[in-house]
């Protein structure tokens, strides 16, 4: 049974400079997306990250929203919450698998991205996971986009293999790069 599990949780990053977090939300379910909202939001707060908030219709326009904001250079990190209800069709699989690979190639792009959709199989699942209170998977999302920052910022820091400078290589397909023949 997961609820007798202890789960981790890593302490929030230190940002320096602060930080700059956008939610994008899919208000479908409104009380449940309110309760994610306000633990995202509390997250964001405790580690002094500024916040903003847009709304979409749906689970699967939240990458897109994310690929807009995101080529704007405008936030530092991605907070994407909603709620997938499984149904009677496999429109849920759908909505699930999509949504979540969406974010996966952005996040594969280097976009810093907190996945709060939650997919589950009936409304008391979902309130016992967006409760701030509860499993608080809103603050869950918004932590783990505020660490991928800091890993970001961390290694954007950092030179590669302590070089001054990166490396060069040349690769040589015939001959001499500056001898007989070169333009």
């Amino acid at each position: 049974m997961a609820a007798s599990i202890e789960h981790y949780q890593l302490p929030l990053p230190r940002i320096e400079g602060g930080a700059r977090l956008l939610i994008v939300v899919a208000p479908y379910y409104r009380q449940i997306a309110d309760g994610l909202i306000a633990g995202a939001r509390a997250v964001a707060e405790a580690a002094g990250a500024a916040v903003d908030l847009v709304e979409v219709p749906g689970a699967l326009e939240i990458p897109s929203a994310i690929a807009l904001a995101a080529g704007r250079n405008l936030y530092d990190g991605y907070v994407a919450l909603g709620c997938v209800i499984r149904g009677e069709t496999t429109h849920y699989d759908t909505v699930c698998n999509d949504s979540s690979r969406g974010l996966t190639l952005l996040g594969l792009q280097g976009h810093c991205i907190g996945n709060g959709i939650l997919t589950v199989e009936n409304v008391e699942q979902a309130e016992v996971r967006a409760d701030p209170l509860g499993q608080n998977k809103g603050g869950g999302a918004a932590a783990a986009a505020l660490h991928l920052i800091a890993l970001k910022r961390g290694w954007a820091a950092q030179s590669p293999r302590g070089d001054a400078a990166p490396p060069r290589d040349v690769i040589k397909l015939a001959g001499e790069i500056d001898g007989p023949g070169s333009a």
